[in-house]
């Protein structure tokens, strides 16, 4: 009966601790929506970072470690990236069509402040509009991704699979320093900060556009680098 009791107690505190930080949970969910297509649900990211955070608080031993949230930020925004990873989207967009969109965009934005639109593209391509639009929302939810998981994905991540970790950032510093200062900034913004290309815009008086152009220059020029 006691020990009944001392479980249900255990167990109260464990869904409290959770409850606790419940909010920022949902506050990592909004920031994480806001950077994302809106073809992703915000109740899905915030669903999944919760049921991460209960497990969380029902492991977590505070002999081990001093804040609670300290120890479960990574791991709950994990969560919400490894949803995402699941998704498995870009696989099943066209990556050759991808590739060209990128392209066919780099070449536009010589001429012109703004990305072209799905249809401009399409025309362009010869492809259907819809195609483009998927192909284009898989792009964008991997640009959330860390840099390490958009450089292993595709076709290209067996060659850089082999690359020892240590040489893979060591290549990453040496492109970032091929950029001016506001360039590496935007990285440092983007991935650090996980600012939207929105505030970003606002900080640093350049076009989202001109953002999107810069990430998708740098990782194109970091799987040159390597070979792929």
């Amino acid at each position: 009966m006691i020990e009944n009791a001392y479980k249900q107690d255990l167990k109260y505190q464990e869904d409290e601790l959770a409850l606790q930080y419940l909010p920022a949970v949902k506050a990592m969910a909004f920031r994480l929506k806001e950077r994302l297509p809106s073809s992703i649900d915000f109740s899905d990211l915030s669903a999944i970072g919760t049921e991460e955070l209960i497990k969380l608080a029902r492991r977590y031993d505070e002999a081990l470690n001093d804040s609670f949230w300290g120890y479960a930020k990574k791991r709950v925004y994990g969560a919400m990236l490894d949803y995402l990873r699941s998704l498995d989207i870009l696989s099943r967009a066209n990556r050759k069509l991808v590739k060209a969109i990128n392209y066919t965009v780099e070449e536009h934005m010589l001429t012109h402040d703004e990305e072209p639109s799905d249809e401009e593209l399409a025309e362009k391509l010869e492809e259907s509009v819809e195609k483009v639009h998927e192909a284009r929302v898989a792009s964008s939810i991997y640009t959330v991704m860390p840099l390490h998981d958009q450089l292993h994905v595709g076709d290209e991540g067996a060659a850089l699979a082999v690359i020892e970790k240590d040489e893979l950032v060591q290549v990453i510093k040496k492109i970032l320093s091929s950029y001016k200062e506001r360039e590496q900034m935007i990285i440092q913004l983007y991935y650090f900060e996980e600012l939207t290309l929105k505030e970003i815009s606002i900080v640093l008086e350049i076009t989202e556009s001109r953002i999107s152009q810069i990430h998708k220059s740098v990782i194109q020029k970091i799987k040159e680098s390597v070979g792929v």
